[in-house]
């Protein structure tokens, strides 16, 4: 439903003496229902339905899946520099730049070697030991995890 459209019956349900609408589409319900409190619209069709195991069945069920394999990375020698956060990696602090640290460059423990952005904030991410970078594990401009690996300093 339009979003417009919802918003002028949410009007006229409010304004009217009416205390509930429900209207069926082929796009899916709404109802709305005027209370004391702030007027309630909810499109019923967006709401998945939820079917959970009682609680008896839920182990049982767990048991019987076994679990998948799942293998764990190798360690990489040396420190590893993980992101701190979920954002957007950058190896330089702005479009073109020189990056902050290549393969090769020896940093000391405070010295920024990448730009996390997230929520439109650009972070500086330090190295957190004294060393050569030997591994840039993350391309310029992908999105890293929190705890992903980024750099490998030996």
């Amino acid at each position: 439903m339009d979003l417009r459209k919802l918003k002028t019956l949410i009007d006229l349900v409010s304004e009217s003496n009416i205390s509930e609408l429900e209207i069926t589409e082929a796009e899916g319900k709404v109802r709305i229902v005027k209370a004391s409190a702030p007027v309630l619209a909810a499109p019923m069709a967006a709401y998945p339905t939820v079917h959970m195991a009682p609680a008896a069945e839920a182990p049982a069920a767990a048991a019987a899946a076994p679990a998948p394999a799942v293998e764990a990375p190798a360690a990489e020698p040396g420190q590893v520099v993980t992101s701190p956060m979920v954002g957007t990696f950058y190896r330089a602090s702005s479009p073109g730049g020189k990056p902050l640290a290549e393969v090769g460059s020896v940093v000391k423990e405070n010295d920024p070697v990448c730009i996390i952005e997230a929520m439109k904030i650009m972070n500086e991410i330090e190295a957190g030991h004294s060393g050569t970078i030997t591994k840039v594990l993350v391309e310029n401009g992908q999105p890293v995890e929190f705890g992903q690996p980024l750099f490998v300093i030996e």
